[in-house]
């Protein structure tokens, strides 16, 4: 039987981009979301321990699954392995977040 696939899923959190490694990605019965289920972390090394994969890895130590706004989705790639997970500070050159209304009234014509 073959392995079950892994996904790396690129996805913009409060000016951060987290970098996560489910093995399984859904639409989710919540309109505008996409369910991320099996969270997948690198193995733990003795010796080299990175810090930002163990921040990534407290976050969702107790997660079943995980809840992102379709909107806040970057990329999703089937990969062969996993990777190193990680959070980045979002620079404004490469990812912009889908424009959305400024909250209150629209604006009327005069």
């Amino acid at each position: 039987m073959a392995a079950k696939p892994i996904y790396k899923v690129l996805f913009y959190n409060q000016n951060q981009v987290y970098e996560v490694y489910a093995r399984a990605i859904y639409q989710s019965d919540m309109y505008g979301f996409v369910e991320l289920e099996e969270f997948v972390f690198g193995e733990r090394s003795n010796i080299v321990v990175d810090p930002a994969e163990e921040k990534l890895k407290a976050e969702f130590a107790d997660v079943k699954r995980s809840y992102v706004p379709m909107t806040a989705i970057i990329r999703i790639d089937e990969v062969e392995k996993e990777g190193t997970g990680k959070i980045t500070e979002a620079s404004g050159e490469k990812v912009a977040q889908f424009p959305f209304p400024a909250g209150g009234t629209p604006p009327t014509a005069d």
